[in-house]
C-alpha cells in the first residue's frame, strides 16, 4: 500500500491519518523511516507523532542496541489507545462491535432485523451500544462508524428493494446515528466500508490495487487504489450489481431487466431454493463474466471476495475462478491468483465502519480530539 502524505497546509487531518497507518503498518518504526515512506519532514512527522502520543494513539518504545550509541526510540500502535464502535446494517439484521485500533474485534453483538425500519434499527442500535459501552472490556471510544447497502442519493436505486434499506429515503442516517449511540457518528456504504476493512486489516497490507466484490444480500464492489477507495463523482464507483448481465432477463428493482445482483447475490441464493453446490454450478457462467468485467474496466492485481455470504459459499465461488477466459489479467508474470477469499469476510464492513471513526477524530471537523494543537500551526 503507498501511503503519501502532503505538505499544503490543509492536510494536517490527513497527514495525521498517514503516519498513524505507517506506525500500524510498520511499526515498531522510526520517525525518520516514517518520514522517508510517507514524504513528509523528519520535523512534521515528529510534530504530529508528538500530538498522537499526547493522545494515547501511538507509543514510543526504546529498540535493542545494535552497536555503540542510544539507539533512537520506535514507535508503536497502541491498540488500547482507543475503541470504536463498528456498526453493519443490512436488510437481514444488524452487528455491533467494539473494535480497537489493531482492528481486534474486543466484543461485539448481533440482532436479527428484517427489513428494520429507521425507528427500529436505531431503537436496536441504541440498544447495543449501550450494551457494549457496559462492557469491563470498554476503554475510550472515540465514535461511532456505520456501514449499509448503497448506492447513496440516486432516487431510482437509492432505498429501493430487497437488497437495500427499504422505506430509508430522507432520513438524516448520521444525525440519527449520533443521536442513538452518543457518539461522533460516520457512515459508509458497506461495499466501500469493507474494502476499508479489508485494505487496513486483510489482504489489502499486500496489494496497493485490487477490487474488492461484496456479495451480500445484494451485490457491489469498490476498487482501492494505492490504498484509497476510488470514489466516483457522486461516491458510488464500483456498483457492478447494476450491470446488465442477460439480455431482456429477470426486471430488477431499480427499473431494469437482468441485472447482475439478480443473479448472484444473497437474495438470488436464497430465491432459488438450489443448495450451494447445485447453485454455484448454475450461475458460474455469470460469475467468471463479472470477474472478467471488473479485470477488464479496473486492471486490478487480484479480486478480493467477501461479504455476507457463508463463509463455505464465499470458497466455493472463488473455486470459479479456476474456469476463467482470457482477459488482461492473464498475464504469464502474476503473482497472485485473479480471485482470492477476503481474510475477514463477514467483518470487513464492520471494521472498515470502526476504522471511519478512528479517521473521523484525526480531523478537528469531527471532535475535540485534536482541537487545541490545530490552533495556530500550519
Amino acid at each position: 500500500m503507498t501511503l503519501r502524505g502532503t505538505n499544503q497546509e490543509s492536510g494536517r487531518p490527513f497527514n495525521r491519518r498517514i503516519v498513524l497507518e505507517s506506525i500500524r503498518l510498520h511499526g515498531p518504526t522510526t520517525r525518520g523511516e516514517i518520514a522517508d515512506r510517507v514524504g513528509l519532514t523528519v520535523q512534521t512527522v515528529s510534530t504530529i507523532v508528538r500530538e498522537l502520543e499526547d493522545h494515547g494513539l501511538v507509543l514510543s518504545v526504546r529498540a535493542k542496541p545494535k552497536g555503540r550509541g542510544i539507539p533512537p526510540s520506535a514507535l508503536t500502535i497502541n491498540p488500547e489507545g482507543g475503541l470504536s464502535v463498528g456498526i453493519h446494517l443490512t436488510p437481514i439484521g444488524i452487528e455491533a462491535a467494539l473494535i480497537n485500533l489493531r482492528g481486534d474485534v474486543v466484543e461485539s453483538r448481533q440482532h436479527p432485523a428484517l427489513n428494520a425500519t429507521p425507528d427500529e434499527a436505531f431503537a436496536l442500535i441504541g440498544e447495543m451500544v449501550r450494551d457494549l459501552k457496559a462492557s469491563p472490556l470498554k476503554g475510550r471510544l472515540l465514535g461511532a462508524g456505520m456501514a449499509l447497502p448503497g448506492p447513496f442519493d440516486v432516487a431510482s436505486m437509492s432505498f429501493v428493494g430487497p437488497t437495500t434499506m427499504t422505506g430509508w429515503k430522507n432520513v438524516d442516517i448520521r444525525q440519527r446515528l449520533a443521536d442513538s449511540t452518543g457518539l461522533p457518528a460516520f457512515i459508509e456504504n458497506d461495499m466501500a466500508a469493507a474494502a476499508l476493512g479489508e485494505q487496513l486489516y486483510g489482504l489489502g497490507q499486500r496489494f496497493s490495487d485490487y477490487y474488492y466484490l461484496f456479495f451480500s444480500v445484494g451485490l457491489g464492489g469498490a476498487m482501492m487504489h494505492e490504498g484509497v477507495v476510488m470514489r466516483g463523482a457522486w461516491g458510488n464507483a464500483g456498483e457492478i450489481g447494476h450491470i446488465a448481465a442477460v439480455p431482456d432477463g429477470e426486471p430488477c428493482h431499480c427499473g431494469n431487466r437482468g441485472c447482475l445482483e439478480r443473479y448472484l447475490s444473497l437474495d438470488a441464493f436464497k430465491r432459488c431454493g438450489l443448495s450451494e453446490a447445485d447453485w454455484v454450478t448454475r450461475i458460474a457462467p455469470i460469475f467468471r463474466n463479472a470477474v472478467r468485467t471488473i479485470e477488464n474496466l479496473f486492471d486490478p492485481e487480484t479480486i478480493v471476495l467477501g461479504g455476507l455470504a457463508p463463509q463455505s459459499l464465499i470458497e466455493q465461488l472463488a473455486t470459479l475462478a479456476d474456469g476463467l477466459n482470457n482477459s488482461i489479467s492473464a498475464r504469464n508474470d502474476r503473482t497472485a491468483p485473479r480471485v482470492m477469499v477476503a481474510s475477514d469476510c463477514q467483518r470487513s464492513a464492520l471494521r472498515g465502519a470502526a476504522a471511519l471513526a478512528v479517521f473521523g477524530v484525526l480531523s478537528p471537523r469531527f471532535g475535540q480530539m485534536f482541537e487545541t494543537s490545530e490552533k495556530g500551526t500550519a
